[in-house]
């Protein structure tokens, strides 16, 4: 089988040699039965081969693997990549630094932003807070009655349907109170980051370009 593997490598060799110089071919790799393979870009039949690339006398410059040339221009893709993320992310940061001055003329103005953004959350916690402690004296109310019953008869179908709604009311008016006093420290983080870039810009010289 060597003599007929070897044979068959010159046969490819002087088979495809002069196409691929015609051609300007420049990729060649080698199966592992002896095959050689040309092309401008690496063949597909060079996948875990090692592959040579010649010039055009057909004089080998460089080798390297298949996968090695993928993993070169999957890097050079994924830094082209990071690079324009980088340009974005400068680019959007400039857009925000000038919106924000255009937005404020003082720390002060910051401040009173936030009094406006806070004011309307803050007068719906007091309104929930509200609800949520007349839904208490019910289910306080209703407890006695409950109690009532103990140790005597069933308690009737409406007293019970009643405990069971002022408990779901409870769970949904206490879910909107977490959910406002959420809001009530979003808006806070995002003044208090307004505030700290506006005094960084304004006292830094001006928004950056």
């Amino acid at each position: 089988m060597a003599p007929y593997a070897a044979l068959i490598a010159v046969f490819a060799l002087t088979t495809f040699a002069p196409a691929a110089e015609a051609q300007g071919l420049t990729y060649r790799c080698a199966s592992k039965e002896g095959k050689k393979y040309y092309g401008s870009t690496i063949p597909r039949q060079c996948a875990g081969q090692p592959v040579e690339q010649l010039n055009a006398q057909g004089l080998v410059v460089r080798r390297f693997t298949a996968e090695g040339e993928d993993k070169d221009k999957a890097d050079k893709a994924a830094e082209l990549a990071r690079r324009k993320g980088e340009n974005s992310a400068a680019k959007e940061e400039s857009r925000r630094n000038r919106a924000l001055l255009a937005t404020y003329t003082s720390e002060k103005d910051v401040d009173e932003a936030r009094r406006r953004a806070l004011e309307e959350n803050t007068k719906a916690i007091s309104e929930i807070q509200q609800r949520i402690e007349n839904i208490k004296k019910d289910q306080t109310r209703l407890t006695k009655e409950l109690e009532f019953y103990t140790g005597k008869n069933k308690p009737p179908a409406k007293l019970t349907e009643e405990i069971e709604a002022v408990k779901l009311q409870l769970k949904a008016q206490e879910g909107l109170l977490l959910g406002k006093r959420k809001e009530i420290e979003t808006i806070n983080t995002r003044y208090d980051d307004d505030k700290k870039r506006y005094a960084e810009l304004t006292r830094g010289g001006g928004a950056k370009k």
